[in-house]
């Protein structure tokens, strides 16, 4: 031990004969490992992020303000991202995943595009307005989750007389990472209708597919179950309440997967939804992966790594890597999240631990 400190005593303070040495290799473009390995591979996960939480009342003005300022059409996708504090214009919520508000007026229809990106829509506020992929039209209803593949054509529009306003998570920062950004535009603003409304549903909602079918080649293809109606998610958890015994920090905790072949609903994104009972008071937790969370239904309280916050229906927080976490239900509550746990446990980067 005692050689250690020394040795990490004499790089704090590089020798004359040290620096100089730096100095002449700096222009070939090289650098010492030595003087930045203790912040590069860390004891424990360190990262920028914090955890934060958004109140859906205190951000809705602002949202609806953003409707009378630039149309769909303009923007592309008119919305507001949640940015973490601790990496303001960095346009993330974590390190590894994107997440805004995006919003839709009345009559209002946002162009067709596809990407590289792939993106979950949750929504917020508003009934029967559509996320159309690949052809098929999605009805949208308040807790519906709904999954934009990569490189699948989508489209949105609002026929209705109200706004409609959905939480979107992508992971923009992921590929991004891996240099892998395309995006193409439509021919036309909308896609033509080519599937009928329900198709998906009908084929993979059930826990069925086709006989014969496999998954396989595009995104669209590998995940093909693009809806997962609120309604039968949550008629699910009250069913489990009923006879599952509570995980001592998640209450009831259930994952979203592909029906094609039983992983996660999305190639890079894990996604759930959990039910903490009246009274509920959780034990810490902590895992790898930052995970976004949304309050669907109730009040409660999460402590984030000694910080307390208060949530209550459609507000939105974040718990950042490896930050221990304990939630609290003041009245039932439906917690739905997203994570990049996912590809952490693909790459075997994945850690949980529970308890103080």
């Amino acid at each position: 031990m005692a050689a250690r400190q020394f040795a990490q005593a004499a790089l704090a303070q590089p020798a004359p004969d040290r620096q100089e040495y730096y100095r002449r290799i700096d222009p070939l473009n090289l650098a010492p490992l030595w003087e930045a390995f203790g912040s590069m591979i860390t004891k424990e996960p360190v990262q920028q992020a914090v955890p934060h939480l958004w109140r859906y009342a205190e951000l809705r003005p602002s949202l609806l303000e953003a409707g009378g300022i630039i149309s769909a059409h303009e923007a592309e996708r008119r919305v507001l991202m949640l940015e973490n504090p601790g990496m303001r214009g960095q346009r993330c919520i974590t390190q590894s995943l994107f997440s805004g508000l995006q919003l839709v007026m009345p009559g209002e229809t946002a162009p067709c595009h596809r990407h590289t990106q792939t993106a979950l829509r949750l929504v917020i506020e508003g009934h029967d307005a559509y996320t159309g992929v690949d052809g098929e039209r999605i009805p949208m209803a308040r807790g519906d989750f709904i999954i934009t593949p990569a490189w699948a054509w989508h489209d949105h529009g609002n026929p209705t007389q109200d706004p409609v306003v959905w939480m979107d998570g992508l992971d923009i920062p992921m590929v991004k990472f891996f240099g892998a950004s395309f995006i193409e535009r439509y021919e036309q603003e909308i896609h033509p209708q080519t599937r009928p409304t329900g198709e998906t549903q009908a084929r993979y909602g059930a826990n069925l597919r086709p006989v014969g079918e496999r998954a396989g080649g595009t995104a669209a293809r590998r995940f093909p179950l693009w809806h997962y109606p609120y309604a039968r998610s949550r008629e699910s958890l009250e069913s489990l309440r009923k006879h599952t015994e509570l995980h001592a920090s998640h209450g009831l905790k259930m994952e979203f997967v592909n029906p094609a072949d039983g992983g996660p609903a999305m190639a890079t994104i894990s996604t759930f939804i959990q039910l903490l009972p009246k009274g509920f008071a959780g034990e810490p937790y902590r895992s790898t992966d930052g995970t976004v969370f949304c309050a669907l239904e109730g009040h409660g309280t999460t402590e984030i790594a000694g910080q307390r916050f208060a949530w209550g229906p459609s507000d939105i927080f974040v718990v950042p890597s490896w930050h221990a976490h304990r939630h609290e239900a003041a009245a039932d509550a439906i917690l739905f999240s997203f994570s990049d746990r996912t590809v952490q446990e693909k790459l075997g980067l994945w850690r949980e631990r529970a308890g103080k």
